[in-house]
């Protein structure tokens, strides 16, 4: 019995930045370099599956946002050695980070839409170097739900006027920006206000939506906006059927916006570390606290009404952020992350057969004939036997003119035969 080949697509991404987030300030754990990130990635492997790229967080000490063309072709050549690509790149917009909020003053907003440009220059610069085929430009309002909710129709405004110039900059880099929905970040903690902005913005060639399952099982709680939860608080769990409706209701108002998916897994609390405000408690794919069935639940965001695949993203990526380094530094959290990844895509993606040549497609077969005995020897040639040289005809030549004794005898002799 012959096997099909399985699924090749979406590609299988690992994120670099849960080396950096919670990290690094006083009183965290330090910061794991990009370098050891990219070493843990790749030698993680299940059945001979390894992961096939990296999702980048544009800020030291991984990648400076303002890394030039040098540098970048640097980088381009260290993933390729590794066999990876670059996927999506997450724009450091955040006031700590060298941006500002979007819905700050205007010094802010310009600071947050210098970040955005920065990002896309890099993103349109790694594909130009041959190592980027797909990915969005990450990117969030960068104001926490406090500061939104002071004043919500004023920041929504905001919110919609920043993105629309974070649009007009990424269609002049030729990429694609994706609000990252998360409870943390005003104007983005609800599902119902994040369809509503990108509704308003009206961009959804440029700006669409990355969800993140961890982060938008808190959507169905309404954890930072009670009034659009779709389960109740104290929800129990008890009913997966229930958990699913809910589900529905969710991805079918998103799913048409989402350009970027984060595999991921929660146990339906919220998490906070350094300067990072509290947020979906990212646990490991077999946390038996987890409350999602990954590959299932994934199912949701990945195949429309229709039940087939959306394809609308060619590669999809783990995030979880904040675990501790003795569990990162750990290769069996890495295998058993791809492991759940490669049953997602095994589930919900689809196979491409790599592209023919253009050049392979015009050359012609060379025909092979199967012989059935020894060629024979070629016949010796004799060589022709020349025609004999024919006289050439007397009447070929011209007459001769006769003299005047030649003329006298033959007038002689008429004259004897007359007798």
């Amino acid at each position: 019995m012959s096997m099909q080949p399985g699924n090749n697509f979406p590609k299988l991404h690992n994120a670099m930045w849960p080396g950096l987030v919670g990290k690094g300030s006083p009183g965290t754990e330090p910061c794991l370099d990009l370098d050891t990130m990219l070493d843990l990635t790749v030698r993680a492997q299940v059945d001979g599956t390894r992961f096939d790229g990296v999702d980048l967080f544009l800020f030291e000490p991984h990648i400076s946002i303002t890394l030039q063309r040098d540098g970048l072709q640097r980088l381009a050549d260290k993933l390729r050695a590794k066999g990876f690509v670059a996927g999506s790149v997450v724009a450091p917009v955040w006031p700590p980070t060298g941006g500002g909020s979007a819905i700050g003053s205007v010094e802010d907003r310009r600071r947050f839409l210098d970040q955005v440009r920065q990002a896309c220059r890099i993103g349109q610069t790694l594909r130009e170097l041959g190592v980027r085929p797909y990915g969005i430009v990450r990117i969030d309002t960068a104001c926490s739900v406090a500061d939104w909710a002071a004043d919500p129709v004023a920041s929504h405004t905001a919110i919609v006027s920043t993105f629309k110039e974070a649009c007009d900059i990424a269609e002049t880099f030729g990429e694609r920006l994706a609000a990252e929905g998360e409870i943390c970040w005003g104007g983005l903690h609800s599902w119902k206000k994040t369809v509503a902005m990108l509704e308003v913005v009206g961009r959804p060639q440029t700006l669409g939506f990355q969800a993140d399952m961890a982060h938008t099982l808190l959507y169905l709680l309404g954890y930072n906006a009670p009034e659009d939860a779709l389960l109740p608080r104290d929800w129990d769990w008890s009913d997966p059927g229930r958990l699913d409706a809910a589900l529905q209701t969710l991805t079918e108002a998103l799913r048409p916006w989402t350009l970027d998916f984060h595999v991921a897994q929660n146990d339906a609390t919220v998490k906070g570390s350094g300067t990072h405000d509290k947020t979906g408690h990212h646990c490991l794919p077999n946390d038996p606290q987890g409350k999602l069935q990954i590959a299932h639940h994934a199912g949701f965001w990945l195949r429309g009404t229709d039940g087939q695949p959306t394809r609308a993203f060619r590669h999809i990526c783990w995030d979880g952020c904040m675990f501790p380094n003795e569990v990162m530094l750990q290769p069996d959290t890495w295998n058993d992350i791809l492991r759940a990844m490669i049953a997602v895509r095994d589930a919900h993606g689809w196979r491409e057969e790599p592209a023919m040549p253009a050049e392979a497609r015009h050359v012609k077969a060379p025909e092979v004939r199967a012989a059935t005995h020894p060629p024979r020897k070629p016949a010796r040639k004799v060589p022709k036997r020349s025609s004999p040289k024919r006289r050439p005809s007397v009447k070929s030549h011209p007459a001769k003119p006769r003299t005047k004794r030649a003329v006298a005898r033959k007038a002689v002799k008429r004259r004897e035969r007359s007798r």
